[in-house]
């Protein structure tokens, strides 16, 4: 993938844009091999190298006159990225269209410097089906009304517009959005309609994987180890928006997905798929509490893994498989060591982040 702002040392976010895909691949294996002991390593899934990215995270800045949507450089001006390789066309087009309606609206970039401003951020999420979550990030809820009036010229403009949201994000530091969210559209979620054959429903607060085809790869691995074992009830731990549980459920077994966001618990129920039941709580505390055992558990914790708890109880908890899915190795081998009962029968390596040194390991563990 070529890239101007790369060459132009404008943006280095893709740290490997110019190391060959297939020695950025081959490092990422034997990066997870050399920490994860696992006897068999099935071909490493690789999508697409540019227009793979669903989600656009722009930080807000330059002037009324001139918004840029990208990041900010170390003098904290605006760099407009917003022809980034990494977004579909469909992105793209529709942040060139966000950042004339952000001009004609006369919404203030927020100045770090002068801590002045009001739209921080544009967090825009795109579907398999071309349709839009629009979320704008602002200090305060001063230009709600000035949004308001002139969204029907917005969603005109991006006609894939399906939910746009206002983020109350009011304190002065590096944090995305903050925890109020006003919906502007009659439309709440977003199906996220993935070429598995299931459908995931996404709120603005919702996470799923900036990369949809590793997204369904991570769900179709789960899927083909659970459907060889002898397994009928299972916990889903982290579930999110219930990735892993919507795709192991189904006749004869039983999943349980558990996840601390409300909102994406709500967004679970909403797939409505036969033998899946959700509930919102801390995955840790819940399994804790629980008095029996499941056949299966997958865990798709984040970036610190499942920590030393968790690990305790799943390794005396006398559970006969555990699906990790990882996107920090480092954290995922610390977890094993916990967990030696637990021994890797096959892994895989999924490059979700192409150009960077991050990416997605899938093991499956045995008693």
């Amino acid at each position: 993938m070529e890239c101007r702002h790369y060459d132009s040392f404008e943006c280095r976010s893709c740290s490997l844009l110019e190391v060959p895909r297939a020695r950025q691949l081959s490092d990422k294996e034997a990066h997870a091999r050399s920490l994860v002991d696992s006897p068999v390593w099935l071909p490493t899934v690789a999508g697409d190298d540019a227009g793979f990215r669903n989600k656009a995270k722009m930080v807000v800045g330059g002037t009324v006159e001139a918004p840029t949507l990208g990041i900010l450089d170390r003098d904290l001006t605006g760099v407009d990225l917003r022809d980034c390789g990494l977004h579909s066309p469909g992105m793209t087009a529709a942040l060139d269209r966000i950042a004339a309606w952000i001009r004609t609206t006369a919404l203030t970039p927020y100045d770090v410097r002068a801590r002045a401003g009001e739209l921080k951020h544009v967090l825009l999420t795109e579907s398999p089906d071309s349709e839009l979550m629009l979320r704008l990030v602002l200090r305060s809820t001063a230009l709600e009304a000035r949004v308001r009036s002139r969204l029907p010229e917005l969603r005109e403009a991006v006609p894939g517009l399906r939910v746009v949201s206002l983020n109350i994000q009011p304190e002065h530091k590096a944090v995305l959005e903050g925890e109020r969210e006003i919906v502007l559209t009659p439309e709440t979620t977003m199906p996220m309609r993935l070429s598995t054959g299931r459908t995931l429903w996404l709120g603005p607060q919702s996470f799923f994987q900036t990369n949809t085809f590793v997204a369904e790869s991570l769900y179709e691995q789960a899927r083909a180890w659970v459907g060889d074992l002898d397994v009928t009830r299972i916990w889903d731990l982290y579930c999110g928006v219930g990735g892993f549980a919507l795709h192991l459920a189904g006749p004869g077994r039983q999943v349980v997905g558990v996840e601390a966001s409300g909102e994406a618990i709500r967004s679970a129920l909403d797939a409505q798929v036969a033998g899946a039941a959700f509930v919102a709580a801390d995955a840790t505390a819940w399994a804790l509490e629980q008095d029996d055992v499941p056949d299966l558990v997958v865990v798709n914790p984040p970036r610190r893994g499942i920590g030393a708890d968790l690990a305790g109880w799943l390794e005396h908890s006398g559970v006969p498989h555990v699906v990790y899915s990882s996107c920090n190795a480092v954290s995922l081998a610390r977890d094993l060591a916990l967990m030696p009962s637990l021994r890797p029968v096959e892994a895989r390596v999924l490059d979700m982040f192409p150009h960077t040194s991050h990416y997605e390991v899938i093991v499956l563990l045995e008693r």
